[in-house]
């Protein structure tokens, strides 16, 4: 923290106004249901993004991001361009508080000028919503920046509405309410067709841990729209026979057997996932209401095995961490987590035995791929909060 307070006073010649954490979110079960108006699990965790910032009296942000060694300024006035002041492209990385400055801005919030210097331990592309944490981070340091009032699902929205229309990915709201809405030692139950939404107490005596195979991917050039246009085909074919259903969250096990032999073989696999994810997210909320760790274990086996297999979003390497983590003393339950093709798995773990399970897994894991992964011990945590440091300089 202390060096990125330094780094923005070398970069801006001034000191900051306030300091912004927003965490990235782990998906405990749920997957790929978001934008199917499924319910998802997630919790905010305890990698962050940490952003010092201050307004500018000019419509221009000036960005620093500390882990890439790179800076960027941009004009308010031209976001649609997605050009910096001297007319190059923006970098990838500023398309997304780029993107938050331009559904604010569009949507009637006021939006400052801005320099600001950022720095994140959220792995990049691991499928813990890096990119998710710097939208609410920036969404709502400019809330701070310029004083105006809006609910955090609100913000939630919007930085959704970034990611779709303005950087170009298709992602359901899950990763930015996480990261908004985070309680600590919880995970957060979510619909995502009523926006409502209750935390859930994690298992007693359970940790959370995060295994990054170390195989990446990039949601905008994978097969993610893929399954998505396949879940809408589902949905089409299948109000020839259901017209009231809006969605694959309409359609229960028996009825999408009933109608399967209507869709081809690829959409009928994509739909069996989501449909019978769902229903494993509903049970999941019942066994940790009854702190029954040995089911909900169950449920994210299951949850990995459709993902692979009906989904086809794993990787071998996600596969081997899970099957080891199966093997080893003190694992309740495993599974990849995020939208897959890379990335990482999340485990839930007794936690007397997390330092042995975390060393066993990447004992087990370089045994069987060569590969080391980096793993994480992680808590739930809260969500975005924004620190006024006037008082202190």
């Amino acid at each position: 923290m202390n060096q990125l307070l330094s780094i923005f006073k070398q970069k801006f010649a001034a000191s900051p106004a306030f300091l912004t954490r927003a965490p990235g979110r782990v998906n405990l079960l749920g997957e790929h249901v978001d934008y199917n108006d499924g319910a998802v699990l997630p919790a905010a965790i305890d990698r962050e993004i940490h952003l010092a910032a201050a307004s500018a009296p000019e419509e221009v942000v000036s960005l620093h991001a500390l882990d890439l060694e790179e800076s960027v300024s941009f004009s308010l006035d031209h976001l649609n361009e997605k050009k910096d002041l001297e007319g190059n492209d923006l970098p990838a990385w500023a398309l997304y508080p780029a993107g938050v400055a331009w559904a604010l801005k569009d949507a009637g919030f006021k939006v400052t000028g801005m320099r600001a210097v950022y720095s994140s331990d959220v792995p990049i592309g691991a499928g813990l919503s890096s990119s998710a944490a710097v939208e609410v981070a920036f969404a709502v340091t400019w809330q701070a920046l310029a004083r105006w009032k809006a609910d955090r699902m609100t913000i939630a929205r919007l930085c959704q509405r970034a990611e779709n229309a303005y950087v170009g990915v298709n992602s359901g709201l899950m990763d930015q309410f996480a990261s908004a809405h985070g309680v600590e030692g919880h995970a957060l139950y979510f619909d995502t067709r009523s926006l409502e939404w209750r935390p859930v107490p994690l298992p007693a005596g359970t940790a959370i841990v995060i295994a990054d195979s170390g195989v990446r991917r990039s949601l905008t050039t994978s097969a993610y729209n893929d399954r998505r246009q396949a879940c809408e085909e589902a949905v089409r074919e299948l109000q020839k026979f259901m017209p009231g259903i809006h969605s694959l969250r309409d359609v229960s096990p028996t009825e999408l057997a009933a109608y399967s032999e209507y869709l081809s073989p690829i959409v009928e696999r994509r739909a069996e996932h989501v449909i019978k994810e769902i229903a494993r997210v509903e049970s999941a909320v019942s066994a940790l209401h009854r702190n029954d760790k040995r089911a909900f274990g169950a449920l994210m086996f299951a949850g990995h095995a459709s993902l692979r297999n009906l989904y086809e979003v794993s990787t071998p390497e996600l596969d081997v961490l899970v099957e080891v983590a199966r093997r080893l003393p003190g694992c309740v339950g495993a599974r990849l987590t995020g939208a897959g093709f890379g990335g990482c798995t999340v485990n839930l773990v007794e936690a007397a035995q997390s330092e042995e399970f975390i060393e066993g897994l990447k004992a087990g894991y370089q045994q069987e791929t060569g590969r080391q992964a980096q793993v994480y011990l992680c808590r739930a945590s809260q969500g975005a909060t924004v620190e006024k440091l006037s008082l202190r300089f």
